[in-house]
């Protein structure tokens, strides 16, 4: 939708466009994944005694926490998203939303989100996620133009919804929390740089520099990519070791854990965008379901 169509809008579909907007500001997929792991990470630590209305509150303001942050990451980045492909229709460089409407709305989830989490949580699970938006929203995010640090700084925040949803319902941060928190955190490395091997032209035109290798895609990428995938692997294994799940999960861990080790081949053999996309896909289908397997073996 083009300004020009927007202003020609009124009553109900102006509404309606608008709240389609704000819907897309908040990046729903991304955003419910986020709820997602702290909603693992809370029902794996509550053990069988889990309090439904703190599960529900914790999950909503995973949601509400990564909507902040991708807010506050378009407002910055509204000009740049201009410069690309996948994101030039965003609602802010198309115009369907200005910047101050768009404020104010991440300044209303971000608050939303630290509200449920102080009413419902602890301080501990507070701080945190406000240090994950800060992370995300004002370090990760300029850092995107300067090099591929920006990828180890976004891995953190990236990585720190099960170990928010852990801490809101134990209160604090254990063994089993840091091991939940490395898994994810690992995996960030290969989902970041599959996505930046398939967006690298458009990303070129946005000055971002998130791939590993300053050469950008070549064999030094490809092989850091592998390794990151395959010390998945083993970190699978870790929450059985601990006693935190059972072996069935260790296996499906396993078996997933090689199956996205094996992706790699291709990427290395053909340096096809194709195969960076098999890596990408498979990525998404790793992680979720790891997690629903430790849910469902999770040891009481």
């Amino acid at each position: 939708m083009t300004p020009f169509q927007v202003q020609q809008l009124t009553g109900f579909s102006l509404v309606a466009a608008k709240v389609k907007a704000f819907m897309e500001l908040l990046k729903i997929r991304l955003s419910l994944l986020v709820a997602f792991s702290c909603a693992f990470g809370y029902a794996l630590a509550a053990r069988g005694d889990i309090s439904w209305t703190s599960l529900m509150m914790v999950t909503l303001a995973g949601f509400l926490l990564s909507g902040a942050s991708v807010c506050v990451n378009q407002i910055l980045e509204k000009d740049l998203d201009k410069l690309m492909n996948r994101t030039m229709n965003r609602p802010l460089p198309t115009q369907r939303l200005n910047t101050q409407e768009a404020t104010w709305f991440a300044i209303v989830c971000g608050l939303l989100s630290v509200w449920v989490l102080w009413n419902y949580t602890n301080p501990l699970t507070v701080a945190l996620s406000v240090l994950s938006m800060v992370l995300y929203s004002f370090v990760y995010t300029p850092l995107k133009r300067v090099g591929p640090i920006a990828v180890f700084v976004g891995a953190i925040p990236g990585a720190l919804p099960p170990l928010l949803g852990w801490i809101a319902a134990t209160g604090q941060i254990t063994h089993e929390a840091l091991i939940i928190f490395g898994i994810q955190f690992i995996w960030q490395f290969p989902h970041f740089w599959a996505i930046a091997w398939v967006a690298d032209d458009d990303y070129q035109k946005a000055g971002f520099k998130l791939l590993p290798s300053r050469e950008g895609k070549n064999i030094n990428t490809v092989i850091q990519i592998m390794v990151y995938t395959m010390f998945l692997i083993p970190l699978g294994l870790l929450p059985a070791l601990f006693g935190i799940t059972g072996i069935n999960s260790a296996v499906v861990a396993t078996v997933c854990g090689v199956a996205f080790f094996a992706q790699t081949f291709s990427l290395m053999k053909t340096g096809s965008r194709q195969s960076a996309l098999r890596i990408m896909f498979g990525s998404f289908l790793y992680l979720p379901i790891v997690q629903i397997a430790y849910l469902l073996d999770k040891v009481n």
